[in-house]
């Protein structure tokens, strides 16, 4: 059985990125464009892992992590945070909110991959 990864992410290039890296392995992707969206699709359906980008509309990624590691459904569900948004302190923000792992962006896919990966071996 596939295992499912949910990516919360606004830009429609970044998603289009890592369906194509995605579509070569045997992980089964589902997609939300926003925090809100992202929040009910993981509590609806817990994933098997999360990649959280931290700007979103409607709730931030990392308002989003928080809510998801509060909640029992999805405590133990790896998140992977992957965004632009990387100042100083912000890797430490991330991990606070409850984030498994933290990559910034630009990243390889290649990197990308390794992650998911280490954190969530295929089936």
């Amino acid at each position: 059985m596939s295992k499912t990864i949910l990516y919360v992410e606004d830009n429609e290039f970044n998603r289009k990125i890592v369906r194509q890296l995605l579509s070569k392995t045997s992980y089964r992707l589902t997609e939300a464009v926003d925090g809100e969206a992202g929040l009910a699709m993981a509590l609806d359906a817990p994933p098997d892992l999360i990649l959280m980008d931290i700007q979103l509309p409607k709730v931030s990624g990392l308002e989003a992590t928080r809510q998801l590691r509060a909640d029992a459904r999805t405590a133990a569900v790896p998140i992977i945070v992957v965004t632009s948004f990387a100042l100083s302190g912000d890797e430490d923000k991330a991990r606070e909110a409850g984030a498994t792992a933290y990559l910034a962006k630009p990243y390889s896919p290649r990197d990308l991959l390794a992650k998911i990966r280490e954190i969530l071996p295929a089936a």
